[in-house]
């Protein structure tokens, strides 16, 4: 699925850099354009990916000190600039736009609700949220900010793609330790997703290789999601992976996914990513209706994603 990233606050914008450097140093091609958008310049100076401050005559470019209704009245006023920041980079070819917010912050929390508005508003492709919710040890500010961010991105957002912060740390590390660690798990998780709907991406073929249609049906009831991910060696020879992929998948709901705890659904996507030949295609579709039973969908859809290792 070729997409368009918006970093909208500091976490945002780390955040998608990240992500465009990895779906560039695995030449999948999936991201079309990345930006930053912040009220602190301090934040955008070391981002090597297109960046805009926003609120230069109301904060000076010293951020909104974690006023979320601040945030989202600066972006509201300037959301026309970042569109038009935009545009270029939302070519014919991009499926969808995915706005990166921590979703405790100021500039992020207010920011990516107002923007997600606008953007729904004026394009016709789905605008989803990839939102970051606050570790439990990051302050009550934080909290409250994402239980607000929520409720209005659940409305403006085709759907919303959740982390918890806690949920993907390293144990008996601190959020503050783990933030670089746990950036980079969601720019490997989630760029796979989106590479996984793009066939060009890769050289070999598949059995049944999800596109990006899949992605985009599986996130069209909107409301919250979640990704699970979880990975094992593999056997030279498909027939002996049946348990394998079967039991990874159990790993990756049970005990990997981004949003702890969560396994009712109404949608579902399995991609099973690896060598084509490693792949049994059994084993998919048994993990596939495994997943059915668990989550209580009736709309679970699965594939490959052919990789070189």
């Amino acid at each position: 699925m070729k997409v368009v990233l918006i970093g909208v606050g500091q976490a945002g914008g780390k955040i998608t850099q990240r992500l465009a450097e990895y779906d560039y140093d695995m030449g999948f091609g999936a991201v079309q354009g990345a930006m930053a958008v912040n009220t602190a310049r301090a934040d955008l100076q070391n981002l090597d990916i297109d960046s805009m401050l926003i609120g230069r005559d109301r904060v000076k470019g010293h951020g909104v000190g974690g006023d979320n209704e601040l945030g989202a009245d600066i972006m509201q006023q300037e959301a026309t600039e970042v569109m038009d920041g935009l545009d270029a980079k939302l070519t014919s070819e991009a499926e969808a736009v995915v706005l990166v917010a921590g979703l405790g912050g100021g500039t992020g929390s207010g920011g990516a609700p107002a923007l997600a508005h606008e953007l729904g508003r004026v394009y016709d492709v789905p605008v989803y949220v990839l939102g970051v919710l606050p570790g439990r040890d990051e302050g009550s500010i934080y909290q409250a900010n994402a239980g607000r961010s929520l409720k209005t991105l659940a409305r403006e957002a085709d759907s919303l793609l959740l982390v918890d912060n806690d949920a993907w740390r390293t144990a008996g590390e601190s959020v503050h330790e783990g933030f670089s660690e746990i950036n980079d798990k969601i720019a490997q998780r989630f760029g796979l997703l989106f590479a996984s709907g793009e066939v060009e991406a890769v050289d070999q073929a598949a059995e049944s290789v999800v596109d990006s249609s899949e992605i985009i049906n599986t996130l069209r009831p909107g409301g919250m999601a979640a990704i699970g991910y979880a990975s094992a060696a593999a056997s030279p020879d498909a027939g002996d992976n049946v348990n394998a992929i079967t039991s990874t998948t159990r790993n990756a709901l049970l005990t990997g996914t981004s949003v702890p705890n969560v396994v009712k659904a109404r949608t579902g996507l399995l991609v099973v990513a690896g060598q084509p030949e490693r792949i049994s295609r059994k084993g998919v579709e048994r993990a596939r209706k495994w997943l059915e039973e668990e989550t209580g969908s009736m709309e679970v859809r699965g594939g490959d994603f052919p990789l070189d290792s």
